[in-house]
């Protein structure tokens, strides 16, 4: 999957849920930006790093960040 491709939109309730759990913006962006892609049922997809994971939902030629968490240990 070529994450070029895509315009990536990030929900404002997983970027609210991000900053209670302590995860910089900066880590969101380098996630995205860098982190491995692993899809998952017919249109999700995570981005993962070592520390954390953005899952999204890809309609058409968006992909909605829908949860961003922090990768268990």
């Amino acid at each position: 999957m070529d994450r070029t491709q895509y315009e990536v939109e990030i929900k404002h309730h997983a970027f609210i849920k991000a900053m209670e759990r302590g995860i910089h913006p900066d880590l969101i962006e380098n996630c995205i930006k860098n982190g491995g892609i692993r899809r998952f049922g017919k249109n999700y997809v995570k981005f993962m790093t070592k520390s954390v994971i953005c899952v999204g939902e890809v309609i058409g030629l968006k992909i909605k960040i829908i949860t961003i968490e922090r990768r268990e240990k």
